[in-house]
């Protein structure tokens, strides 16, 4: 074997190997997590939901009125076989509608739904365009995140707040018929 059958021998030894190498080695990268939010208009203000924070999401479902000293009641409502307590969305956040809220969000945490007056749709955001509410210097009750959407800042409502403020009004409401 001449030199320069044994070089050309080694390079393609070396190739082969780095041939074998390169699919050992993944280079699959995953993609980006994002956040899943559900934007939402409740009168004139946008705000943003945690989609991980519900369960489900439904349009035009009747609501009963029912006797309560809770105000933020609105009634109960039936999902798949089970009645849910409705809770006004609009109130928690200061707003008051005049119109009925078209759509309801079953929360992850409790058997409990929201209603809200109008659905904007579903958006990925990276975490990047996530901001605490320290980091935005506004502070708002029910809202502990921000999120930049379409050149915008939009309020991520808090839902694990606002059903600890629903329990805290149902143990006043409970107190209040005891007397």
């Amino acid at each position: 074997m001449s030199e320069t059958d044994g070089r050309l021998f080694h390079r393609a030894a070396e190739l082969g190997s780095a041939f074998d190498r390169s699919f050992a080695v993944s280079t699959r990268q995953d993609p980006p997590v994002m956040e899943s939010l559900l934007a939402i208009h409740m009168g004139k203000d946008a705000c943003l939901l945690r989609l991980a924070e519900t369960v489900g999401l439904f349009m035009d479902k009747k609501i009963t009125p029912v006797p309560s000293r809770v105000a933020t009641l609105l009634g109960i409502a039936g999902f798949r076989g089970t009645t849910l307590p409705v809770y006004d969305l609009h109130a928690f956040l200061g707003q008051t509608t005049t119109e009925p809220p078209r759509w309801l969000v079953i929360a992850a945490a409790a058997p409990i739904a929201l209603a809200f007056q109008k659905l904007d749709g579903h958006l990925q955001v990276p975490p990047k365009d996530v901001l605490s509410r320290e980091e935005s210097q506004q502070k708002r009750q029910y809202v502990h995140d921000f999120a930049y959407v379409q050149g915008l800042v939009r309020p991520i409502v808090h839902l694990p707040s606002i059903l600890d403020a629903i329990r805290q009004q149902q143990t006043e409401a409970t107190r209040d018929k005891e007397r």
